[in-house]
């Protein structure tokens, strides 16, 4: 059993994370307090001790993983020309509106989300239309009516987060299938990012229903965006890969990369191989530690701030705090007053929101908990 509950001393290494703002105790940003697995860890000194660091292509044990990755935890079978190798997420959003999007096109998605999706049309001269999710039987889901007198004839993109960030929701497989139904009706691009699927607290409860796991018509119009970087704590390593079934689709995608992006890193493509060959038994630990966390998050805010509202977390280990029916005008600054630093929700869309990182030792985290409850609280 992996041992999370030791702390990791990060300040002055550089991180974004703790140095930003090094006067506040960070709960912010979606990186976690952990050592990554010892096996990614032990693959990337091998590496390194081989001392020659040029430039890399992805080499075939890793496309073999890749591939064995996504038949075992997505059953989707996979030709090696479908992936397509990235740097990071972020970076696929902006290809993908550069690609199908012109000057004075649409990006649709719904609210609150990652905030690089409220922002990558600026890349393609886009605009930005965006519709809120609604609570439909205590769960938060689409507002279908709402996408439907949205939605324009020069809308070509839709962006998707499953499991959803900031609000943890694992859409099920009528929800993305019904999606998916509406983005060909408008013929839409539907771009799903799953950095966070193999984050999922209770995968029997909720299993990941993935674009590629659409019927064929529907997942044609589909490009996949997947990562090891949030599940094994390697996101400073800069690695991602799309999947992208349609030939036409994924030559238009693999055209506009033109000479933009840097090449990926030598060390980082074993990182992602020893991640999802060797990493599964510390993901399982990590994953009940998590649970541990999300218990204590939801508990402790219930019982203390009744009045703020927490959705049921189903993924991720990232806490969506509705702090609007309390007594504070600016829930973000009475955080960083009190000396946390959280996410502000009007990045995401949603104001007099916050978004606490619970992918930290319990100890800290409960003494977080304690100091936030004491100021929303008052």
């Amino acid at each position: 059993m992996t041992n999370f509950d030791t702390p990791i001393a990060r300040r002055g290494t550089g991180s974004l994370k703790w140095d930003r703002r090094a006067d506040l105790d960070p709960f912010w940003v979606a990186d976690m307090d952990f050592t990554s697995p010892p096996e990614v860890i032990n693959t990337i000194r091998g590496r390194v001790d081989h001392g020659v660091f040029g430039y890399a292509v992805p080499h075939p044990s890793l496309v073999e993983t890749l591939q064995g990755y996504l038949l075992d935890r997505i059953g989707y079978t996979c030709p090696e020309e479908q992936i397509i190798h990235l740097g990071g997420l972020v970076p696929a959003l902006s290809l993908a509106a550069r690609a199908f999007g012109k000057t004075g096109d649409k990006v649709l998605t719904c609210t609150p989300i990652y905030p690089p999706f409220l922002g990558i049309h600026h890349d393609a001269s886009m605009e930005l239309l965006s519709v809120h999710h609604i609570e439909v039987d205590g769960q938060w889901s689409f507002d279908w009516q709402a996408l439907e007198d949205k939605v324009t004839d020069n809308t070509k993109i839709f962006l998707l987060s499953n499991p959803q960030n900031p609000m943890g929701r694992v859409f099920s497989e009528e929800e993305i299938t019904q999606l998916a139904t509406f983005c060909e009706k408008h013929d839409l691009i539907l771009l799903s990012d799953e950095i966070h699927c193999d984050l999922i607290l209770d995968e029997g409860r909720t299993p990941h229903f993935s674009a590629l796991n659409l019927p064929g018509a529907l997942r044609d119009r589909t490009i996949t965006l997947l990562a090891p970087s949030k599940t094994y704590n390697i996101a400073g390593l800069g690695y991602a890969f799309a999947i992208i079934p349609n030939d036409s689709i994924r030559r238009r995608f693999s055209a506009v990369r033109g000479h933009t992006l840097p090449e990926i890193n030598c060390i980082a493509y074993y990182a992602a191989e020893a991640a999802y060959r060797h990493g599964e038994p510390w993901r399982q630990d990590l994953l009940a530690y998590l649970r541990e966390n999300r218990a204590l998050l939801t508990s402790t805010i219930c019982q203390k701030i009744p009045d703020a509202k927490v959705p049921d977390i189903e993924a991720t280990y990232l806490a969506w705090i509705d702090c609007k029916s309390l007594q504070i005008e600016n829930p973000i600054q009475a955080a960083e007053d009190a000396g946390l630093f959280l996410s502000d929700g009007a990045f995401f869309g949603k104001d007099r929101c916050v978004r606490m990182n619970f992918g930290t030792q319990t100890k800290r985290l409960k003494s977080a908990l304690e100091t936030f409850c004491n100021v929303m609280g008052s």
